[in-house]
């Protein structure tokens, strides 16, 4: 702002500044209430340092008829909803009573709506006998601030206080009238907007709005961060359950319901209880939806039942907290039949199975296919279900034993009954759900360094700073890899700036100064080609959706992904052809997509090869929306149902690549990588349902395999930057996934393949703020990234007490260092979901740092991406990834 002395670096800047004065003037019992969205991380900030509870007051404006700009009045939420009204622009207006009550109506649909998005069923924090803090991040007319002073006082707030970073004088005088005190930072005589007080005034999500608001929650202690009690929804109908994660745990239980129960059924909450106890997790699920439940014919549904079961079994499979314990599952009535029926699909998948006065014979035959040891509880007076389970015994052919409980009935109500067959149900789940071991990373001997010199000590000698990522020169300290036929750069996390930054800044520099000509990225092939053909100005193609909408949309459509992509397409304007930069998905997520390029480019190809084609994708079809059910059915049918007419193709398209390449060479190589997603990609939702380390290994072999082909493609001579998870560029077999699961991952790969032609270069932080949401398919929130664990790689980088460092960890250059960081520790990994409340299990895993990176970038504190919209802005340059 022209002639203005000072700004506020962002609202979370304001909002320190404001709280600095407040908290001198000890306030009593301090509430603090913010006006979203703006307000959220102003007032975040207060809250933090005057240790005070936080809360939403929602406003609402009222537009004068004709002027909707201009403020009628203005409607406060509340058990009684206010509703204040300024006279004077009533009466000039001429707004009768007909035309307020509509507007009422209308806004306070709208504040009902942000309040469930915002707060769902939180319970409100009431100002009565406080002191109640209104925040916003500055006022124009103060419209809505007069509405919020004006309820709150309603409401029985002892001292109202109205604390904003900037406000137009006269606006401040007529505030005063409303509040006992207004803090103002910045009364301005010429006011030019609120956003001119601001380097960034970007305007907020609402998942960075939920995200803050549940920050200042856990911090407070007043949200459910410690528990790790949760309900799910699991894919694809959204079946509701109720989870719980217990500290360390030993296994997972997964619930199947009898005839009528729900996830609710007392019998069974007791059961989970006692396990929860016992230090094994639980998932009680509903298995039918609501409609469903209608129909009492379902509930001996046992196929329907049990393909429910698979499909929360993969469910689990992708929850990081738990997916790497055994399975067992507990089935009563007839969700015991299912249980088997499920046992029976996913064989060595479930580690024990018990049913509780279930029907077990209902699996059929598949009883002789269960493998996991069987456990069956019965009633002693429960006589024809006593029959028809000793029938089923006999069926089973892998371990199996039948407990009777004296002198119960079916459902177990005689004191001391449901207590026993729990006793019995839990000593069977613990013998034979294992937990993992907590197990070490494979590491070389090592001599220990002398007690005279700390870690600390040695790594701050080995530490060498960075300079600040907006120095033209930050990247000037990673030439030392420039010779690499492959760089590959990591992140903690998939919703960090710094180091997104830090990537972008360093494969600029290996482009203008070392030659390098391919970024190759995790993500779907089909999305990155968009933006290959936006930096290389090649002429656009339309897809079925917009690139990276999907979820996690804010991995790829952030601004800082958009800055280096304009980057690219500046660099390749001013180079010659055959030296431009291409950008390339390495990820086989977007199957449709790549089956709708195949599709398009025989179209114009090949048009009869296109029907043939387009008739063997039809086999994928009823599966588009939900690929992973297709991994269901092929397992309930025993056979890959679509394996070979999608391998046809890509079989058909290299057998005509002669012909083909001379018809469009341009873009035969993108059809052809497009073809080999779908096949792999039909491979990977069918092996997830023999385990998350098959599908894990399936998924990082396509991206090396991708690489390759990019890397043949382009010629010998070619270099590549890779951007990808630390969890796939460092070298998987000094890590738990290696060592104890037998994962593999493109970094293993690339050094297996190119030795010190590979680098391998991960990213670390302490602390700070991620994008991320909180379950598969939720929406973004920007939450507060948990101070290191002091057992972990990151706290011993957080004692070197630097903002920003290098290590470089490659044999030779600092052996001392890599001495003493030779023991294995923890490092922590933040996927797209990020629950700090049971950050050990989910995030951390051990890793032997100097074998799994040849350098390690840290910087102490991060901030999270700031996303773009998906929506595509009409009139925009249509071949523009991002449609900004």
């Amino acid at each position: 702002m022209a002639g203005l002395p000072f700004k506020f670096l962002d609202r979370a800047d304001a909002g320190r500044q404001l709280a600095a004065k407040l908290v001198t003037m000890q306030l009593d019992r301090p509430a603090v209430y913010a006006l979203p969205r703006g307000g959220v991380p102003v007032a975040l900030e207060i809250a933090r340092a005057l240790r005070a509870p936080l809360d939403l007051i929602l406003v609402r404006k009222i537009g004068a008829p004709g002027a909707p700009e201009l403020a009628l009045g203005a409607v406060v939420e509340g058990e009684i909803p206010q509703t204040v009204i300024n006279e004077d622009v009533r009466r000039a207006s001429g707004a009768d009573d007909a035309y307020l009550e509509r507007a009422r109506q209308r806004e306070l649909a709208e504040l009902e709506r942000r309040r469930v998005r915002y707060l769902g069923d939180r319970a409100r924090l009431q100002p009565t006998g406080r002191t109640a803090i209104i925040v916003d991040d500055g006022l124009a007319t103060g419209a809505t601030a007069k509405a919020a002073l004006i309820a709150i006082k309603r409401q029985g707030a002892a001292r109202i206080i109205l604390a904003i970073p900037a406000a137009p004088e006269e606006t401040l005088a007529e505030m005063r009238q409303y509040a006992d005190l207004v803090v103002c930072l910045h009364p301005a005589r010429h006011f030019q907007g609120v956003g001119a007080f601001y380097s960034d005034f970007h305007q907020l999500t609402d998942e960075e709005t939920i995200g803050l608001l549940r920050q200042g929650w856990a911090e407070t202690g007043e949200a459910e961060s410690g528990s790790a009690r949760r309900q799910i929804a699991v894919p694809p109908l959204g079946l509701v359950g109720d989870l719980y994660v217990p500290p360390d745990p030993r296994g997972v239980i997964l619930f199947a319901h009898g005839s009528g129960s729900s996830r609710l059924s007392p019998r069974n909450a007791a059961v989970a209880h006692t396990l929860n106890a016992q230090g094994f997790a639980t998932l009680l699920l509903d298995l039918l939806t609501e409609k469903e439940a209608k129909d009492r014919r379902n509930v001996f549904d046992i196929p329907l039942l049990a393909e429910r079961l698979l499909e929360a079994a993969i469910w689990i499979r992708a929850e990081p907290d738990i997916a790497d314990l055994p399975l067992g599952l507990f089935g009563a009535s007839t969700g015991a039949g299912a249980a088997m029926l499920a046992a029976a699909e996913l064989l060595g998948g479930v580690a024990a199975v018990v049913s509780r006065g279930g029907r077990p014979d209902l699996a059929g035959p598949r009883l002789a296919e269960v493998r996991a040891p069987s456990l069956l509880i019965v009633g002693g007076d429960d006589r024809q279900v006593l029959a028809l389970n000793r029938q089923a015994l006999a069926a089973l052919k892998c371990e199996r034993l039948l407990k009777i409980v004296p002198n119960a009935t079916h459902l177990f109500e005689e004191p001391g009954a449901l207590e026993l067959a729990t006793d019995m149900a839990s000593a069977w789940f613990q013998h034979y759900l294992t937990p993992p071991a907590p197990s070490r990373a494979p590491a070389p001997p090592a001599a220990r360094p002398t007690p005279q010199i700390s870690t600390a000590a040695v790594l701050r000698a080995a530490a060498e700073p960075l300079l600040s990522l907006d120095d033209p020169t930050f990247a000037a300290a990673f030439d030392r890899f420039a010779q690499s036929r492959v760089v590959l750069l990591g992140e903690a996390s998939h919703g960090t700036s710094e180091f997104y930054r830090a990537r972008a800044a360093i494969t600029r520099r290996l482009i203008e100064r070392h030659g390098f000509t391919i970024v190759a990225v995790e993500a779907d092939w089909p999305d990155a080609a968009a933006i290959d053909r936006y930096v290389r100005r090649s002429p656009h193609q339309p897809m079925s959706s917009t690139p990276f909408a999907r979820f996690p949309s804010w991995m790829w459509r952030n601004k800082d992904v958009d800055a280096f992509v304009g980057f690219l397409r500046g660099h390749n304007a001013a180079t010659s052809p055959g030296d431009e930069v291409g950008f390339y998905g390495l990820d086989l997520y977007n199957m449709t997509a790549s089956i709708a390029a195949v599709l398009a480019y025989l179209d114009r190809i090949d048009p009869k090869a296109a029907e043939a084609a387009r008739a063997r994708y039809a086999c994928l079809s009823p599966w588009s929306r939900e690929p992973a059910a297709y991994g269901r059915a092929s397992l309930t049918e025993g056979y890959a149902l679509c394996e070979q007419p999608v391998t046809r193709i890509l079989v058909d398209l290299l057998e005509k690549e002669l012909q083909y390449a001379r018809l469009d060479g341009g873009h035969f190589f993108d059809a052809t990588q497009n073809a080999r997603l779908v096949a792999d990609a039909e491979r990977y939702y069918r092996a997830m349902y023999y385990g998350a380390h098959e599908s894990w290994n399936l998924r990082d072999r396509h991206m090396f395999d991708t690489l390759q082909n990019i890397l043949a493609q382009a010629g010998p001579d070619k270099k590549a930057v890779v951007w990808a998870h630390n969890s796939h560029i460092g070298d998987a077999r000094f890590t738990d996934m290696g060592a104890e699961r037998g994962e593999l991952n493109i970094g293993q790969l690339c050094r297996q393949t190119y030795g010190r032609g590979a680098a391998l270069i991960g990213f670390g932080t302490h602390t700070g703020t991620v994008a991320a949401a909180s379950e598969w398919d939720a929406p973004m929130e920007v939450k507060a990234v948990r101070p290191s664990r002091p057992d972990s790689y990151e706290a011993l980088c957080h004692e070197v007490g630097s903002e920003r460092f290098l290590l470089d960890l490659r044999a030779g250059q600092h052996d001392d260092l890599r001495r003493v960081m030779a023991e294995p520790r923890l490092e922590r990994y933040i996927g797209v979901i990020y629950r700090p409340e049971t950050e050990r299990w989910s995030h951390y895993s051990y890793a032997t740092l100097p074998d799994q990176y040849d350098a390690f970038v840290w910087f102490d504190e991060t901030h999270a991406v700031i996303p773009l919209p998906t929506k595509v802005t009409a009139g925009e340059d249509e071949t523009y990834p991002f449609g900004l």
